[in-house]
């Protein structure tokens, strides 16, 4: 069990590029120094013991053991930053919860900038090729990672989709992280910008149900307002949330479908620096 998150350390990370070649290898949750992430058996006790001081040790180890997890992926996120800064590309992490419409943004995305910008995506899921098969029929190149029970991407494994992407000079990436609200805000990736995509077909408190993700974002699109009329949502509360959360957050309300605001955000992809530090 991953103490950072919840995930299985277990798991194993599947990097497939659409040419035929795959590699599997266990996931990132690994120790720098080879212990397990999260097979800490020091928090295991009997509750019978009565022990404090044992859970009070247990507690400061786990604690501990996160920072240290942390802490190596932030290692990993800054080398990845400096090999897309001396490349010139812009890197987008883009997260959401499942169903907000990602993958469809994407679609439209490379369909409509795909001859003016060189667009990469690498595609994070627990399992199945159906989103990098759909991004491939798009026009882009693609490198699916399947991360098994693992619930967010890391550093470690954006580092083997670059490698794989091998992306040109000025190019722009996508990274389609695992649909989850929580843990892939807590993991930098070396990427130059956050976007989180909330959809109307959800709940308007969002942001304030899970306000880190929001706090650290860049970018919130507020996507399928095309079925505003249509449902109970209050876009201009979800939107205040979101700012109450996070004050410089740029809020753009597109359509994937019928591509209404599209545009502002083609502009963000175009305009963003290179692999600028995080919160820069």
């Amino acid at each position: 069990m991953c103490t950072t998150c919840g995930c299985d350390a277990g798991a194993t990370t599947r990097l497939t590029t659409f040419d035929g070649s795959e590699s599997t290898h266990a996931n990132g949750h690994s120790h720098p120094h080879g212990h397990a992430h999260g097979h800490d058996h020091s928090h295991e006790h009997d509750p019978a013991d009565g022990s404090h001081a044992h859970e009070s040790r247990s507690a400061t180890r786990t604690i501990r053991l996160e920072q240290q997890i942390l802490a190596h992926n932030d290692r990993r996120a800054e080398r990845n930053r400096g090999w897309l800064e001396a490349r010139g590309v812009v890197v987008w992490n883009l997260m959401s919860s499942p169903g907000s419409g990602k993958t469809t943004l994407l679609e439209r995305t490379i369909r409509d900038l795909g001859e003016e910008v060189s667009i990469g995506i690498i595609e994070g899921d627990q399992a199945t090729f159906h989103d990098a098969e759909r991004i491939r029929a798009a026009g882009a190149r693609v490198v699916q990672i399947n991360t098994g029970t693992g619930c967010h991407l890391e550093a470690e494994m954006i580092a083997g989709a670059l490698e794989r992407l091998d992306p040109p000079s000025g190019s722009r990436i996508v990274i389609e992280n695992v649909g989850n609200l929580v843990c892939p805000a807590l993991f930098d990736l070396g990427e130059s910008a956050r976007a989180v995509v909330v959809s109307v077909t959800e709940g308007e408190d969002k942001p304030i149900k899970y306000p880190h993700m929001f706090r650290d974002a860049d970018v919130m699109l507020l996507n399928k307002i095309d079925l505003l009329p249509h449902l109970r949502f209050d876009a201009d509360r979800c939107i205040e949330w979101a700012r109450r959360v996070n004050p410089r957050l740029e809020v753009l309300r597109v359509s994937a479908l019928t591509g209404e605001g599209m545009d502002a955000w083609y502009a963000n992809l175009r305009e963003r620096p290179a692999a600028a530090a995080r919160g820069a």
